[in-house]
């Protein structure tokens, strides 16, 4: 018989085949995005980005519903995270149109592609300390899809890159630096999904496919950019609670000494009354 020690001191090697299927197809994803690009298929290769988002939304929960995590799982998925959204987007949107920039076009891109490495690296330093409601900085999936969608939207208007070049470089270069920003973005972890809800919430989730359905480019890149927009508002809001809550603590102190000054006082009166 094998002894239990045994088993625990030599675990059975091998890793989770489930969530890191999942993991492998968001990174093919990610490099058919790269090769799409350089043979000029730019909506296919924006469609791609958004199809790794997909899969690396769901790597992580399946492997907490069937209690698969481990740390080769979370390494992969950082790994496969940089193609897709670090290096997928920045060359999607060189190959597209910050070519024609020349030097400032492939500058854009690799500070993208830098702030998306930065961006992870702080993730996986801050696992467990930081608050699980935000983000510090914008995700790289959200980076990616406003990068993504502004290639999807060009390709589906045919806008003409040579026109574009520099505004897509702006948005490139932004998009990158909000990811190492210290601005607050939603999570949404706070949102309770096994809960009910009213019947009315399932005919709002229909027409917002709807509308996604009409005209996709836009409406997902609207709807990343406004996300992208938020963190500043959140970060300008908290920030502007903290300072009004010190200053009422002030207020607060002083009214409480002020009561205890004149509680003495009174003390006082009444013992040379006495």
């Amino acid at each position: 018989m094998t002894d239990s020690n045994d088993i625990q001191k030599h675990p059975s090697k091998g890793i989770y085949l489930l969530p890191n299927i999942l993991t492998t197809a968001g990174l093919f994803s990610g490099f058919y995005a790269v090769i799409a690009s350089m043979n000029n298929h730019f909506e296919s290769a924006a469609v791609a980005i958004f199809i790794a988002m997909i899969f690396d939304a769901l790597d992580g929960r399946v492997a907490r519903m069937t209690n698969t995590q481990s740390a080769f799982g979370a390494e992969y998925d950082s790994m496969a995270d940089m193609v897709s959204f670090g290096i997928a987007p920045a060359l999607v949107a060189y190959n597209w149109a910050l070519f024609g920039l020349g030097k400032i076009g492939w500058l854009a891109a690799f500070i993208f592609t830098a702030a998306a490495a930065l961006r992870l690296a702080r993730f996986n330093t801050t696992v467990g300390t930081a608050d699980s409601r935000y983000f510090t900085g914008l995700a790289s999936p959200a980076a990616a899809a406003i990068v993504s969608g502004m290639v999807w939207l060009g390709a589906d208007y045919e806008l003409n890159p040579d026109t574009f070049g520099v505004i897509a470089m702006i948005i490139t270069t932004v998009s990158g630096l909000l990811m190492v920003s210290n601005f607050k973005y939603s999570s949404f972890k706070e949102i309770k999904w096994k809960e009910r809800v009213p019947f009315i919430a399932v005919l709002f989730m229909v027409l917002v496919f709807v509308v996604v359905a009409t005209e996709p480019a836009l409406v997902l890149f609207l709807i990343f950019s406004l996300y992208a927009l938020s963190g500043p508002f959140i970060t300008y809001k908290s920030v502007k609670e903290i300072k009004n809550k010190l200053i009422d603590e002030p207020d607060e102190t002083a009214t409480e000494a002020s009561k205890a000054a004149s509680q003495e006082q009174d003390e006082t009166e009444n013992n040379q009354t006495k």
